[in-house]
């Protein structure tokens, strides 16, 4: 943020697709703690039902004004459901809507059935501003790895890897 980054948080989330082969999409990262990285989504989209059958996630970030990118591999573990309420009330009243929707990534035959049925979760959301989806789903990714890279203007790049051995990190510097 101190360098002008224009949506720090946003990450991509790369999962693997029931063919083995990879998917990636950009979210928002929520929260960063030592435990791990924090996302959110219905566990009814495809991104959590690839995360239902297959933990094993990827999370970049590349912040190209700075010409850094940090790269995370680990497992998503899904919250507790406290804690995926919390962050689903936390969200605005159209993120709320759309997600009460659960279409997410189906085929749309036309734009006013998506118009309709907004209208009819926004009168929900205003009517109980606490409910909240069941198939919202708070996520941590513990990571067993993290790559740093630091681009060069000369193509040196500097590159850190730490890799999770038991409870040890162990740090190694990358070729280029």
């Amino acid at each position: 943020m101190k360098n002008g980054v224009h949506e720090p948080n946003s990450m991509t989330l790369s999962t693997i697709d029931p063919d083995g082969a990879p998917d990636a999409r950009v979210l928002i990262l929520k929260d960063v703690d030592d435990k791990g990285w924090y996302f959110a989504s219905s566990s009814e989209s495809n991104k959590g039902k690839q995360i239902d059958k297959n933990p094993g996630v990827a999370l970049t970030f590349y912040w190209s004004i700075m010409g850094r990118q940090v790269r995370i591999r680990g497992n998503a573990i899904q919250m507790e459901k406290e804690l995926s309420v919390k962050d689903f009330l936390n969200r605005g009243a159209v993120a709320r809507a759309i997600a009460l929707i659960g279409k997410q990534s189906t085929i749309l035959d036309k734009l006013q059935d998506f118009d309709e049925a907004l209208k009819q979760q926004m009168t929900r959301v205003r009517q109980t501003p606490d409910l909240a989806s069941t198939s919202w789903k708070l996520y941590r990714v513990e990571a067993k790895e993290v790559e740093f890279w630091q681009g060069n203007e000369d193509r040196k790049h500097i590159r850190l890897r730490y890799q999770l051995k038991g409870e040890e990190w162990i740090k190694n510097l990358l070729w280029a």
